[in-house]
């Protein structure tokens, strides 16, 4: 990331925050939304509203093809671009140029979970990961590991979507039947 792009984003994030102070109400927002649709077997396509589309399949254990990413991938690959990005924004706000920004986020489950089934103490697995972890590395010349350290900490602990794993929110499910083709 280069100066101008640094100046550019403390500059966005200076005009925000300016905003959000003045008038608090302005912060809260609706997400965009995204759409799954079942493509057959395991394979579903999900889009946003300007046209992305990812297509997901389940590994061929559970009765996938594994040609593409699962789901749960995508929820790891959202975990580590939010964490990428709100690193990003925490260094441009100080001024700090990265030479070099990665996280990488790893998590382990157990797909006993899937099947609801219980462990040897007969508890219900559940289905989400067990162990989630982002590995981040960051260089930027002329500031030291500990300032470094303390940003890196600072903007997860603002990271929304590490957040939102860490303090879930009641998921409302709401139900449409519709009428067969």
């Amino acid at each position: 990331m280069g100066r101008h792009d640094t100046r550019d984003i403390a500059a966005a994030l200076q005009r925000v925050e300016s905003v959000l102070r003045r008038r608090p109400e302005s912060g809260l927002r609706d997400e965009e939304p995204a759409l799954a649709r079942w493509q057959g077997g395991t394979r579903v396509v999900a889009s946003h509203a300007d046209g992305t589309c990812l297509e997901t399949d389940l590994p061929q254990e559970l009765g996938g093809r594994g040609d593409r990413p699962s789901p749960g991938w995508l929820a790891m690959a959202g975990l580590a671009a939010c964490a990428t990005a709100r690193l990003a924004m925490a260094a441009a706000a100080e001024g700090i140029e990265l030479e070099r920004l990665e996280v990488e986020a790893t998590g382990r489950s157990d797909a006993r979970g899937v099947f609801g089934l219980a462990d040897g103490d007969g508890r219900t697995v559940s289905p989400a990961p067990c162990e989630l972890a982002l590995h981040v590395r960051v260089a930027a010349a002329g500031v030291s590991a500990d300032r470094l350290r303390a940003l890196v900490e600072h903007s997860q602990r603002l990271a929304p979507v590490g957040r939102s794993m860490q303090e879930p929110l009641p998921l409302a499910l709401h139900i449409e039947i519709v009428e067969s083709d």
